[in-house]
């Protein structure tokens, strides 16, 4: 019998791949537990539907993250940090530090998880961090620290 799985089921497949398993097996297991659907042609037209509205989706979701990404790219955030006698700063910038401070200069909201720092900054000066925005989009966020 030919299944549309409506989830990702171990050792048999992915969502809405379509795949062929015992009747035993599909009327016992996949069908009671709603793990997928028969491959009647209704179902697999609702299943090209589906897809199709994904993929335009997707779509959508990648272009808003190409415009928002735009808008970054002209961003510049200061933020000040308290330093010594000598220029050297007290503590660190860290990703949460730079979302904050994206949100009140400009009003952007960025989850600081999607802020690549490798380690927090420790020095003073304009820096690039990288910020993944979509899978396919990643642009640098130009970050200032300068003395309080």
């Amino acid at each position: 019998m030919k299944v549309i799985l409506l989830e990702d089921v171990k050792s048999l497949g992915r969502k809405n791949e379509i795949v062929n398993v015992n009747d035993g097996y599909a009327r016992n297991y996949i069908l009671p537990k709603k793990l997928g659907l028969e491959a009647t042609s209704h179902n697999l037209n609702e299943l090209k539907l589906r897809e199709a509205n994904a993929e335009k989706l997707a779509g959508e979701q990648l272009e808003e993250a190409r415009k928002f990404g735009e808008q970054l790219k002209a961003c510049t955030v200061t933020i000040p940090i308290r330093t010594g006698e000598n220029g050297k700063a007290f503590g660190s910038v860290s990703a949460k530090e730079i979302s904050a401070a994206l949100e009140e200069q400009y009003g952007y909201t960025v989850d600081r998880r999607k802020m690549v720092l490798k380690e927090p900054i420790k020095e003073l000066g304009v820096f690039e961090v990288p910020v993944k925005l979509h899978q396919k989009v990643t642009v640098s966020l130009k970050v200032a620290v300068v003395a309080a």
